[in-house]
């Protein structure tokens, strides 16, 4: 005995549709359970949806290329008898899935039938379309809706329009208003070209394109942000050139990186930290932390630094609300670290590191700096940070002003470090000096708060006891 099992797409996070960059079987394979099945590309991150069941691969619903949401179907299965564990399962969140989607095809089919088809199937006869509209019944709120045209029942109202009046919605079909949410577009603006103005699917596409096609529209008055078009440029009539296309990730951070940059005023502290005696204490570190699998970098002391001085100075920790009136201040500890990948930035976070010790942190960032290296960090790997560290100081560099990642206050770049004369009050002493560059966002933190921040921050690494108090 054997069934067919549909293999659906799972959570992926605050993402509406996500491009398939890799199909790892092919239709009539034999696969087992948890096996990857495809790769899916959103945010700076990859991941492989695997099969619920072992069986044999009956159809492939998906190519490289498509995209796709949250509970799509990408293929079928069949599947041995799995026991009774399978089948409670299946009697469980399969059936009603089941019935969920039963319900859905029959309400798109009824829906986009018109009456001409004669498809729609009369209630009860009347002398011109065939249905009887119902009778007005106080008691029974299905028969107060308004909406009926020409004796017809109005289609369902979905779920997030329940608070509106149902006289005012769009006329579309269901299967019209699940495609209008995964595209993202609002049907009040859409025109229907249907009967009595009901909005088709072409209706929807061909607004789609309008838009996608209209020239980008002017930023409002005063909000700063008018930036001035690109030139543009035939490069090829001065010499030979080729062209290549962007990443995923920089065509992703390039608009945000620049949203950020022309939106919050930035201003950056440069600070200088003697971690002379850090480097020796790391140093001596490397032997216990390689026996826990991991290593021991100045990293982990800047994350533990940042920490306290966090701590120190609240108002750090914290973000502006979207109306820029409301300073949210967080209880949390999570500390973003930028990570150079062959296809461009990331930046994991690592959460609670204030409940952490030195080589549990070791052990955290050596784990997310190489999947973000392999490209498998989880979406949910790369949000809620309250400040982030890049670091450049194994390349090179005196200092440099880091892009602050919004909606984070801060961020604090760190360049290598070098030996240098110090005076030490009696004579020039070789010191160890680590560069130090915060870029803060003006609007909430002051310069002397910046100024003092990046200090407090220098005299934990100087003398890495001040971390234990």
């Amino acid at each position: 005995m054997s069934d067919k099992r549909e293999i659906r797409v799972p959570d992926i996070g605050d993402f509406d549709k996500v491009p398939v960059i890799e199909v790892l079987v092919a239709e009539g394979d034999e696969i087992e359970a948890e096996q990857s099945l495809v790769t899916l590309e959103s945010d700076k991150a990859t991941m492989e949806v695997p099969a619920s069941a072992a069986g044999k691969l009956v159809e492939l619903r998906v190519k490289e290329g498509d995209e796709v949401g949250e509970g799509d179907v990408i293929a079928i299965v069949e599947a041995a008898d799995g026991g009774e564990e399978e089948k409670e399962e299946g009697r469980g969140k399969g059936a009603s899935e089941d019935k969920d989607d039963a319900k859905d095809e029959q309400s798109d089919d009824s829906e986009d039938s018109t009456p001409e088809s004669g498809n729609r199937k009369p209630e009860t006869a009347s002398s011109e379309s065939g249905i009887r509209k119902p009778e007005a019944d106080p008691s029974d709120p299905h028969q107060s809706v308004p909406g009926w045209e020409d004796g017809l029942p109005p289609p369902p109202v979905p779920f997030d329009e329940m608070d509106h009046d149902p006289g005012s919605l769009p006329h579309a079909s269901p299967s019209v208003r699940k495609l209008a949410r995964e595209l993202g577009v609002d049907l009040k603006g859409v025109e229907g070209s249907g009967r009595k103005g009901r909005i088709t699917e072409e209706d929807l596409k061909s607004h789609v394109k309008q838009v996608m096609e209209a020239p980008p529209a002017a930023p409002a008055a005063g909000s700063g942000l008018a930036v001035a078009e690109a030139p543009k440029i035939d490069f090829s009539k001065y010499g030979e050139i080729e062209e290549e296309k962007l990443s995923r990730i920089k065509r992703i951070s390039g608009p945000n990186l620049h949203r950020n940059w022309v939106s919050i005023p930035h201003v950056t502290q440069f600070d200088q930290a003697d971690i002379t005696e850090m480097e020796v204490f790391r140093k001596s570190s490397q032997r216990q932390a390689e026996a826990a699998g991991t290593k021991m970098t100045p990293l982990v002391f800047l994350i533990k630094a940042v920490v306290a001085a966090l701590k120190e100075f609240p108002h750090f920790n914290a973000s502006l609300s979207n109306d820029g009136q409301t300073l949210i201040r967080k209880k949390y500890f999570h500390v973003g670290v930028a990570v150079d990948t062959p296809n461009g930035l990331v930046v994991p976070v690592l959460r609670d590191c204030d409940q952490k010790g030195l080589i549990e942190l070791a052990k955290e960032l050596t784990d997310l700096s190489g999947r973000a290296r392999e490209g498998k960090l989880k979406g949910d790997e790369m949000k809620g940070g309250c400040l982030s560290i890049s670091s450049l100081g194994g390349i090179g560099g005196t200092a440099f002003t880091p892009i602050i990642n919004a909606p984070e206050l801060a961020i604090l770049g760190v360049s290598r470090a070098e030996m240098k004369p110090v005076w030490d009050g009696s004579a020039f002493q070789p010191r160890l000096m680590m560069p130090l560059s915060l870029s803060y966002d003006h609007r909430v933190i002051d310069g002397a708060d910046a100024a003092r921040f990046t200090r407090f921050l220098a005299e934990q690494l100087e003398d890495l006891r001040r971390l234990l108090l």
